[in-house]
C-alpha cells in the first residue's frame, strides 16, 4: 500500500445516524483487518505507520557487595628440623579465621625455613642417596629382579626421587624426595612438597627476599648510597713519584670496584697502614687476598689494566692508592655505602704515605740523620720504625743533580765486606732484570736468587733503588751480583724500599764471592740478650 497508512483508515463508529451499538464480533473483524492491512509484526514492505517496539531500558545495576575475606591467625611454632646434620627444613603453620559468609584467606598456610646444623661426619651417606638406598634389593616393576639404587640427576623433575639401577642403564622414580633434600648436587636450593625452592636472605624458602646492595635483607636500595667517582691525579712529571692517595673507602662498604688503565699500579692499604696489594714498592701477583673481613680480588691484564673488586661488607676503612710510574689518565672507583655512614669527600686522604712534591731536577728530600740502631727482629716492610742514617753525598751523587758524574768507588776488600754485611738489612744474590731512571734515582728490578741475610721479608722479585743516575755502583741488565743494601723509610713514612747506596757493596756473584760472604757472617757481633 502506498499513500495509505493505517492512521487514515476509517474506524466504524455506529450505524446511520450515529446510533446503534458496537458489537464484539466487529472488534474481532477490526483486529483481523488491521493485522492484514498494516502488517503488524511481520510486514516487510511497509514502513509508514509500522509500530516500533522499543525495549525497556535495563534497570540500574545494584552494587554487589564483595564478601569479606578471612584473616590469618598467628603463626605456630617451628617444627624440629627435618635432618639431624647438614641442611634441613623446619615447618610452621597458621589457620585462616573466617565466618561462613567470608571468603578463604589468600596466602599459604605453611611456611618453611632453612635450618643448618653442624656438618655430617665424614663418610656419611648423602640425604638423597640414603633415600634411594631404602629400595635396595626390593621388588620393583613387578619382576623378581633385585637392584641397588643410586641417585640419578638427569631426570626432568629434580624433586622426584629418581634412582639409577647400579650396573644398568635405566632409572626409576620412587615418588617425591623428602622435604629438605637438595635440588641438585651443587644446588643451594631445597625441595619442599615436590617443588624446588630457593632460600631467601631471611632464611624462608620461596620468600624471594634478596639482600640489597648494602647487604641488608629485603630493605630495597633506598637504604643504600651509591658512590661512583673518577680520580685524576697530578702528572708525575710535576714531581709526584711513588704512592698517592686515591680515596678512603669507609667501613661497611659493599660491591667495591676500582679500575685503572695505565702502567701505574693500584695499591690497597688497611686503616693501620698495612699494605695488602702492591705495597712497599713490591708488585703483588694477581689473585684473591683476605682484607677487612672479606676478600679482595686483584686482576691485572697484559695491557696493564688493573682492577680491585671487594664484595664486602668491610669491617674497617680501606685506603686506595696508586703507585705512580707515568701520568695518571684516570682511576674509576665505585661502591655502595649504607645510609648513615660518613661519605668520603673527594679530598679524603690518609695522613700516611702522602707523596712529597719536588721540583724537576732537584734531589729527593733529605731526612734528618738518626743514630744507628741494632738490627731489629724481623718485621713486615711498611711498619713504623726509624729510618736508617743516610750517608753524606759522594761526588758521583752530587754530580747527578748537575748532570756531571764522578768516578765510581765501589766497596771491596775483606773489611768492607764484613762491615757492609753486618750493617746491611738485606744481603742476597740477585739477577738484574731491568733498569729504569725515575727522577734523580735509578730503579733496578731484581730477581732474588739466594738470600744470605735479611731482617725483613724478601720476595722473589724486588725493586732495588740507587740514589743517583750515574750508574754507581755499575750494574748491568742480565748480570748476577752479590748485593748488600739497607731498608729505607723516609721521615714522612711515605717510602719503604730497598736502598743500595752508590758506595754500597755490589760485586759480581761468583762461587768465591759466595764462600767469602758466608765467612763474613761469623764476624758480626751477636745481639745482647734482653
Amino acid at each position: 500500500m502506498t499513500g495509505w497508512g493505517c492512521r487514515d483508515n476509517p474506524v466504524p463508529h455506529g450505524g446511520p445516524h450515529g446510533a446503534g451499538r458496537w458489537r464484539p464480533w466487529r472488534w474481532l473483524l477490526l483486529l483481523a483487518w488491521l493485522s492484514l492491512g498494516c502488517g503488524i509484526g511481520t510486514a516487510k514492505g511497509s514502513t509508514l505507520g509500522t509500530p516500533v517496539w522499543v525495549p525497556e531500558p535495563p534497570a540500574p545495576a545494584r552494587h554487589r557487595r564483595q564478601p569479606a575475606r578471612g584473616t590469618w591467625g598467628p603463626w605456630g611454632p617451628w617444627s624440629s628440623c627435618s635432618s639431624t646434620c647438614g641442611d634441613g627444613v623446619a615447618l610452621r603453620t597458621r589457620r585462616c579465621l573466617r565466618s561462613a559468609e567470608e571468603e578463604p584467606c589468600t596466602g599459604d598456610p605453611r611456611q618453611y625455613r632453612l635450618c643448618q646444623l653442624q656438618g655430617c661426619p665424614g663418610g656419611s651417606v648423602p640425604f638423597r642417596a640414603m633415600q634411594c638406598s631404602l629400595y635396595d634389593n626390593k621388588p620393583v616393576l613387578g619382576t623378581p629382579a633385585r637392584y641397588r639404587w643410586v641417585p640419578f640427576h638427569g631426570a626432568p623433575n629434580v624433586c622426584d626421587l629418581n634412582c639409577l639401577a647400579v650396573g644398568h642403564n635405566f632409572y626409576y622414580t620412587f615418588g617425591r624426595v623428602l622435604d629438605g633434600t637438595r635440588c641438585g648436587p651443587d644446588s643451594p636450593d631445597l625441595c619442599v612438597g615436590g617443588r624446588c625452592l630457593s632460600v631467601g636472605c631471611d632464611g624462608i624458602l620461596g620468600s624471594g627476599t634478596r639482600p640489597d646492595a648494602c647487604g641488608q635483607c629485603g630493605s630495597g636500595h633506598d637504604t643504600c648510597l651509591f658512590v661512583h667517582r673518577l680520580f685524576q691525579g697530578v702528572d708525575p712529571s710535576s714531581g709526584y713519584f711513588g704512592y698517592m692517595n686515591v680515596t678512603k673507602i669507609p667501613a661497611g662498604a659493599t660491591h667495591i670496584k676500582v679500575t685503572d688503565k695505565s702502567r701505574n699500579y693500584l695499591a690497597l692499604m688497611t686503616s693501620d697502614g698495612h699494605y695488602v696489594i702492591n705495597g712497599d714498592w713490591s708488585i703483588t701477583w694477581p689473585g684473591s687476598y683476605e682484607v677487612a673481613g672479606t676478600q679482595v680480588h686483584y686482576a691485572r691484564a697484559p695491557d696493564g689494566t688493573e682492577s680491585l673488586e671487594v664484595p664486602g661488607p668491610t669491617d674497617e676503612d680501606l685506603h686506595v692508592m696508586v703507585l705512580l710510574q707515568e701520568p695518571n689518565p684516570s682511576i674509576e672507583y665505585e661502591f655502595w655505602l649504607p645510609h648513615g655512614q660518613p661519605q668520603p669527600s673527594r679530598g679524603d686522604t690518609s695522613p700516611l704515605r702522602q707523596p712529597q712534591p719536588r721540583e724537576a731536577g732537584s734531589p729527593p728530600p733529605r731526612e734528618p740523620p738518626v743514630t744507628p740502631i741494632p738490627a731489629p727482629p724481623p718485621q713486615t716492610r711498611g711498619s713504623a720504625m726509624e729510618p736508617p742514617p743516610r750517608s753524606p753525598p759522594s761526588r758521583s751523587r752530587a754530580g747527578a743533580a748537575t748532570g756531571r758524574c764522578g768516578r765510581c768507588r765501589p766497596a771491596k776488600g775483606r773489611s768492607q765486606r764484613i762491615r757492609h754485611f753486618c750493617q746491611s738489612d738485606f744481603v742476597f744474590q740477585g739477577r738484574i732484570l731491568a733498569r729504569r731512571l725515575v727522577g734523580q734515582e735509578t730503579r733496578y728490578e731484581v730477581e732474588v736468587k739466594t738470600p744470605y741475610r735479611h731482617h725483613f721479608p724478601l720476595v722473589t722479585r724486588e725493586y732495588v733503588w740507587v740514589p743517583n743516575t750515574c750508574g754507581c755502583p755499575p750494574l748491568r741488565e742480565g748480570g748476577e751480583y752479590l748485593l748488600m743494601a739497607r731498608r729505607h723509610v723516609n721521615y714522612e713514612r711515605t717510602l719503604n724500599r730497598i736502598l743500595l747506596q752508590d758506595d754500597g757493596y755490589a760485586r759480581p756473584w761468583t762461587p768465591r764471592e759466595d764462600r767469602l760472604v758466608r765467612e763474613a757472617a761469623r764476624h758480626c757481633p751477636q745481639p745482647r740478650p734482653p
